[in-house]
C-alpha cells in the first residue's frame, strides 16, 4: 500500500488517529504535522501537576516515542501546515516545502481566547495552553507573591488552586455573576467558590478587568468597577476558540467548529477531522455540539482512524470531562444544558462530596459528580439508557446508586 496518510496537529486526537490507523490495518505511509517542537503530550496536567512541577514533559507523552517508531509513524515537528490544495492533495508548510497526501486528517484543536487591553503586553501576563507557556509561568511562581486568574473556568480554578498551594496570594476575578457559569448550574458554581474561599483565595465576580499596569512588567490588574489588584503574575483564562482557518480557506465546510459527519468526514470526502476544532451531531442530545475534551479528541480521533482504514463504525459516544482542584476530583458526564430541574445527592454546602443529577422532563441528560466515582460511572448508564428513577431515592445517600439503574 502506497498511499499517505497526513495528519495535521500533533495533538490528543492525532495520537489517537495514527495509532489506531495501524491497529486498523492500514500499511501506508503516516506522517504527522505538528506546530510544537514535541510529540503529543497530555494537555490537563498542564493546569495541574505540571504548572506545580510534580511532573515533566517526558512524563505527559501520550505515548514514548518508541511506539510511533515502531508504528512507522514520521513527525514532521516545529512547522506550521499553511495551506491545504485540496485538487492536488497538497499541504504547503511554513518551511516553504510541501507535502502530499491521499487521505488527510485535521486535528488541529483549538487556541487561547486573547484579550486587547491597555497593557496586555507586559511581562507577566500569560495565557495556559501548551508547554511552553507553564514553562514561562512558572518562573513567576514565588511565595508570597500576588496572582491574579482573569476568568473563573475550569482552568482558571485549577490554575488558582496549584498557584495557593505554592503559597502564592490568589485573586480571582469573573466578569459573569458567578464562576463555571458557561458550563454548570449555580449549585456547583457555588460549590467552588465555597472551596476556594475556605482555601484562601480570593473571588470576586461580577468584575472585568479593563487594563494592565507595570514598569516594563505587570503589577496591577485595573478593572473596569474602578478597583485595582496587586499582580506579580497573571493568567488569563476566558475560553478557546476552534482552529477552522485552515479548513475553512481550503474550502472545507465550517460552523463553530469543522463539520464532521457520524465517521468524522468534511464535506470533502477525503479530509477527516477529530478533537476540539470538530462540530458533529449528537443524537443522544438531538444538536449539533463542538466538545473540548480528552475524552471527545481522543474518541473521535480513534473513530476517525478506522474509517480511513476501511473499517469505520459512527461515532455517537456520551460527553464526559473531570476537573481536578486540591483533594477534589470533579467528573461529569453528559451536557446539562436545557435542564429544568436538578437533583443534590449528598451535603453539597459542608462537605466536599456529592452529585448534582440534572433532569430535563424527568429524564437525567447529566452528572457532575464531586469525589463520587461510583455515581459518576452509574450516571453514564442511567443517562444513556435514559432510566427514569424516582427522585427522592436519587437524592438519598442511603440507597446504593447501583440500584437505580435495576439491573
Amino acid at each position: 500500500m502506497n498511499q499517505t496518510c497526513l495528519i495535521i496537529g500533533a495533538s490528543h486526537a492525532a495520537a489517537a488517529f495514527v495509532t489506531g490507523l495501524r491497529q486498523d490495518g492500514w500499511e501506508g505511509k503516516i506522517q504527522v504535522v505538528g506546530e510544537e517542537p514535541y510529540i503529543p503530550y497530555h494537555r490537563p496536567p498542564l493546569s495541574k501537576a505540571l504548572l506545580a512541577g510534580e511532573k515533566k514533559l517526558e512524563d505527559i507523552f501520550i505515548r514514548p516515542a518508541e511506539v510511533y517508531k515502531k508504528a512507522g509513524v514520521e513527525f514532521l515537528l516545529g512547522v506550521r501546515a499553511e495551506a491545504i490544495d485540496p485538487g492536488n492533495k497538497e499541504v504547503a508548510l511554513g518551511n516553504g516545502s510541501t507535502v502530499s497526501y491521499d487521505k488527510l486528517a485535521l486535528t488541529v484543536g483549538s487556541r487561547v481566547r486573547k484579550v486587547t487591553l491597555p497593557g496586555d503586553d507586559l511581562d507577566g501576563i500569560h495565557y495556559l495552553r501548551n508547554y511552553a507557556d507553564v514553562q514561562k509561568i512558572r518562573s513567576y511562581i514565588k511565595p508570597g507573591g500576588n496572582a491574579v486568574i482573569v476568568g473563573g473556568g475550569y482552568i482558571g480554578l485549577e490554575a488558582a488552586a496549584v498557584l495557593k498551594k505554592s503559597g502564592m496570594n490568589v485573586t480571582v476575578l469573573e466578569m459573569m455573576s458567578r464562576v463555571l457559569e458557561r458550563v454548570t448550574a449555580p449549585e456547583i458554581s457555588g460549590f467552588y467558590t465555597r472551596i476556594h474561599t475556605e482555601e484562601g483565595v480570593q473571588i470576586h465576580c461580577g468584575v472585568g478587568a479593563s487594563g494592565f499596569e507595570g514598569e516594563g512588567r505587570v503589577q496591577r490588574v485595573l478593572c473596569k468597577d474602578g478597583s485595582a489588584y496587586p499582580a506579580d503574575l497573571v493568567i488569563i483564562g476566558i475560553g478557546i476558540l476552534p482552529n477552522v482557518e485552515l479548513a475553512q480557506s481550503a474550502g472545507i465546510k465550517v460552523d463553530n467548529g469543522i463539520l464532521v459527519d457520524e465517521y468524522t468526514k468534511t464535506s470533502n470526502p477525503d479530509i477527516f477531522s477529530a478533537g476540539d476544532c470538530t462540530s458533529h451531531y449528537n443524537t443522544l442530545y438531538g444538536r449539533w455540539i463542538r466538545l473540548e475534551s480528552v475524552q471527545n479528541a481522543s474518541d473521535q480521533g480513534r473513530a476517525a482512524a478506522s474509517v480511513v482504514a476501511g473499517k469505520g463504525k459512527p461515532y455517537n459516544a456520551l460527553p464526559w470531562f473531570w476537573s481536578d482542584q486540591y483533594d477534589i476530583k470533579l467528573q461529569i458526564a453528559g451536557l446539562s444544558q436545557g435542564y429544568d430541574e436538578i437533583i443534590v445527592r449528598g451535603d453539597r454546602e459542608k462537605g466536599r462530596s456529592f452529585a448534582a443529577f440534572y433532569l430535563k422532563q424527568g429524564v437525567i441528560i447529566a452528572v457532575d459528580a464531586v469525589n463520587k466515582a461510583s455515581e459518576f460511572m452509574m450516571g453514564k448508564r442511567l443517562i444513556t439508557e435514559k432510566v427514569v428513577v424516582d427522585k427522592n431515592n436519587l437524592a438519598n445517600e442511603a440507597i446504593n446508586i447501583k440500584e437505580l439503574i435495576g439491573k
